[in-house]
């Protein structure tokens, strides 16, 4: 049991470690496209899934309510996205690419991908699949507790 709880001790650590390390190069990544991490993630979320609420936004890239009013406000100044009003719900705010938004992903979204590949490029395919597999399986326990 004791070697089990240790093991367990280790793991986080590690974890916690390795997440560090990639957020710290993805972060690096972003940088070169003059953006911190969090407004690449706003970025990256409506350039795949189009535009969105900004609450929504907020919960998928893991933000607090007033941070990604805060995020949204330095996007819209870069003029890379626009806040649309809700035609049936004056409650709700959109959050769309521009024109400029959307030439910039399409630039740099390819070049993030590389990026991504180059981190990752210790792990073969079916490592990474397994990493999937199990990381996905310890957050999905950690939730229920």
């Amino acid at each position: 049991m004791k070697e089990s709880k240790e093991l367990s001790l280790k793991l986080f650590v590690v974890l916690s470690r390795a997440i560090e390390a990639v957020e710290k190069a993805v972060a690096k990544d972003a940088k070169r496209y003059n953006l911190n991490l969090t407004e690449f993630g706003v970025l990256e979320f409506l350039f795949h899934k189009g535009e969105q609420p900004i609450q929504i936004i907020g919960k998928k890239v893991l933000l607090a309510s007033s941070s990604i009013t805060y995020v949204v406000d330095k996007l819209e100044k870069k003029e890379l996205i626009e806040r649309v009003a809700c035609p049936k719900d004056r409650r709700v705010t959109y959050a769309r690419l521009t024109d400029k938004g959307k030439t910039l992903m399409e630039e740099i979204f390819p070049l993030h991908e590389e990026a991504m590949a180059h981190i990752f490029s210790e792990l073969s395919n079916d490592e990474k699949a397994e990493a999937i597999r199990l990381v996905k399986k310890i957050g999905l326990f950690a939730e229920t507790i």
